[in-house]
């Protein structure tokens, strides 16, 4: 596997373990639909938390959450009113994003809430 692949899997684990450590239930990971691929799925209290999580080795290039792009977001938003179809859900959905980056031995984690669309 890729370096950069193992470090995508890495932020997503560190993603989960920080998530469920501020009371969060995990639903789903890596759950696709067509083009989409949705990181996290989680639940807290009465909100559906859509979690996009992106690691980086280091800020050098610029911030994790700049690379959220606009087709990233288009997909997501599909595959996520699929889920809440499929699974007959009716609570507030709310987009965030995990960003993760590598700061000397350690990694640095930052949870943005409603961090692009609310719906």
């Amino acid at each position: 596997m890729a370096s950069h692949n193992e470090l995508g899997k890495l932020g997503e684990e560190l993603a989960v373990e920080f998530l469920q450590k501020e009371g969060y239930e995990i639903l789903e990971t890596n759950w696709t639909f067509q083009k989409a691929e949705i990181d996290i799925i989680a639940k807290n209290q009465n909100t559906l938390a859509i979690v996009e999580v992106k690691t980086r080795s280091s800020l050098e290039f610029g911030l994790p959450q700049d690379f959220v792009k606009p087709k990233k977001i288009q997909l997501l938003v599909k595959a996520v009113n699929e889920y809440v179809i499929s699974k007959n859900i009716d609570i507030d959905v709310r987009f965030d994003i995990i960003a993760i980056h590598k700061e000397d031995k350690s990694f640095v984690i930052e949870h943005l809430k409603d961090a692009f669309y609310h719906f």
